[in-house]
Order: structure tokens, then C-alpha cells, then sequence
């Protein structure tokens, strides 16, 4: 079953918002362009391609939470991405980390790990957590 999870964050500036949907797919059931990120974990990705600095996010907030998706499904499974939807204005890739973790955590039961953004102001104003992990890439900022 396909679930939908809305990340939002609100800031003087208007804020970080996307849209994710996805679905958790056995193995076997599996169909289409895929990344393997652990084991039997791999990011399903969707028909219509996906930019290359969300894909690089989305994979590695998996990655964060590879082994406890193994411990909750040691036969495998397959995170299949439905859509990834944000307004252009104010966007930022990391915030495909943020949805996939909301989305990893309402559809799997886990917990909170301290991947999270906060408005902090200045020249970046915005500040990403990721739970002590090294992020995988920081894009140029114009």
C-alpha cells in the first residue's frame, strides 16, 4: 500500500515542504530501476527518473536505517519511491532525507534518531541534523 508522508517546516522564509510517496515491496514482487543500499534493502526508483542530488539523499538516509529495516524484514525488502513532490521555490535536496526518514519511520516503526532541520538564519539558514552521520554530499549555494 502506498503512503504519502508530508514533511513540513516552517520558517521566516516560508519554510522546507515535499511530499513523498512510497510503498514497501517483498522481494519477489519487486519490478523496475533499482539501487541496492544493504543487504536485501534497495531503493526502488519511480518510472519518470528522479534528479541526482535527491536520489544521493533518499539513499542515504536508507542507508542510515539499513540495518534496522533488516531486522524488521530479514527476507529483504524493497523501498519502491511513488513520487517526490516540492515547490521549486526554496527547495533544497536534503530535504528528500527528511521525507524518506518520516516516511521510514511512520511505515516501519522507528524511532526517532535525531535526523531533523531547524531554521538557524544567517547566510545558510537552515540547519540539518543527521544523527552524527557524515551527509553524503553539500550542494553549492548560490
Amino acid at each position: 500500500m502506498t503512503r504519502t508522508f508530508k514533511y513540513r517546516l516552517r520558517s521566516p522564509l516560508g519554510g522546507l515542504a515535499a511530499d513523498l510517496s512510497a510503498r514497501a515491496v517483498p522481494p519477489g514482487e519487486a519490478a523496475g530501476p533499482s539501487v541496492g543500499i544493504h543487504r536485501g534493502v534497495r531503493l526502488l526508483l519511480p518510472g519518470k527518473g528522479m534528479y541526482w542530488e535527491d536520489l544521493a539523499w533518499l539513499s542515504f538516509v536508507v542507508a542510515l536505517r539499513a540495518e534496522e529495516l533488516c531486522a524488521r524484514c530479514p527476507e529483504g525488502v524493497h523501498l519502491e519511491i511513488v513520487s517526490l513532490d516540492f515547490a521549486l521555490t526554496d527547495y533544497r535536496p536534503e530535504v528528500a532525507a527528511l521525507a524518506m526518514d518520516g516516511w521510514l519511520r511512520a511505515e516501519f516503526d522507528l524511532p526517532d534518531t535525531g535526523i531533523a532541520c531547524s531554521y538557524s538564519g544567517g547566510a545558510d539558514p537552515y540547519a540539518f541534523a543527521w544523527a552524527g552521520a557524515e551527509p553524503p554530499l553539500r550542494s553549492p549555494r548560490s
